[in-house]
């Protein structure tokens, strides 16, 4: 085994193969990146407090504080431990399993096809990019995720989550008070989505033409529909989105108590990009007249705004 303590800004460089990487620290910042290189390398630009220990064995390269152990991590209640900040940045090979752990810390992890498992008590995560299965765990920290092409498993307490671009076959995330934003685009394949809050907004974005079977129910808050084929149904009390998209190959399951739940439609792919020229299509209509919004809200059963396009605030409701 190797082993160094890090006290000062330093870099190191690992010729041994690393395929697992293990990396807890307190405020600050970690950024992990994976490369198409064999070796691995560590930077730690800022440092305060006790020194990291950074040890490399059998595969397996931890960068931590000696008593932040990660079984119990999210119970880490040690004030007095909190004393101490570090940013810390590595490059490891892109097929290597990481798990991260921060306190009042960011975390950004990137181009890693391996796992990636994230814990934090209150530091945001940034996740882009990755092609493994991705499990994230937070007490208040919010979590943003783009690109991902693995099973996301997200839970958190007050923790907003955002995803952007999602091409895995799995999202499932449970949160108390947190918001819940999920833009989907699955490449040719059916996605299982399951999203549960107590309080916290909830908003998804399908693909139109969709292929989805769909379950969207709230206890006393508002829903909204940008898809004809949907049935949404209730004016006091409970509401629900139900139906089907095209084959109904996939599953999109959402349940909130007193959140808002809002179905938006993504715009085919093969839509022009914004920037080109208008194409005349006839007579102005009204855009508040949108076909395909489908929608009940509060207890009258008013028509909400929400455009069909997709667009949305980070409280969409």
């Amino acid at each position: 085994m190797s082993e160094w303590s890090v006290a000062e800004p330093k870099k190191l460089t690992f010729d041994e193969p690393v395929r697992e990487l293990h990396v807890r620290i307190v405020n600050g910042a970690v950024n992990v990146v994976g490369t198409d290189e064999g070796s691995a390398r560590l930077e730690v630009s800022e440092i305060e407090g006790p020194p990291l220990l950074v040890t490399q064995q059998g595969g397996t390269l931890t960068v931590a504080y000696e008593d932040l152990p990660w079984k119990g991590f999210l119970k880490w209640l040690d004030r007095k431990g909190w004393r101490r900040s570090a940013v810390v940045s590595l490059a490891v090979p892109a097929g290597t399993r990481v798990e991260v752990g921060v306190v009042s810390a960011l975390a950004m992890v990137s181009g890693i096809d391996g796992s990636a498992e994230v814990k934090g008590v209150s530091g945001d995560t940034t996740l882009v990019a990755l092609g493994g299965p991705v499990r994230a765990d937070t007490v208040s920290g919010n979590l943003e995720a783009q690109a991902l092409s693995g099973n996301l498993r997200f839970n958190s307490v007050s923790g907003d989550l955002t995803v952007v671009d999602g091409a895995g076959p799995s999202v499932r995330a449970d949160s108390v008070s947190g918001s819940m934003i999920v833009d989907l685009d699955p490449p040719g394949r059916a996605t299982d989505v399951n999203l549960t809050s107590v309080s916290g907004e909830i908003a998804i974005r399908l693909p139109h033409p969709g292929d989805t079977e769909v379950e969207a129910n709230t206890a006393s808050g508002s829903v909204s529909s940008a898809f004809e084929d949907l049935r949404v149904t209730g004016q006091w009390g409970a509401k629900r989105i139900t139906g089907r998209l095209g084959a109904g190959s996939g599953r999109l399951k959402a349940t909130t108590v007193s959140g808002s739940i809002a179905l938006l439609r993504r715009p085919p792919a093969e839509d022009e990009p914004w920037e080109a020229e208008p194409r005349e299509t006839g007579p102005v209509t009204d855009p508040q007249n949108t076909s395909g919004d489908n929608s009940v809200s509060g207890r009258g059963g008013d028509a909400t705004s929400d455009p069909a396009d997709g667009t949305t605030d980070k409280k969409v409701l």
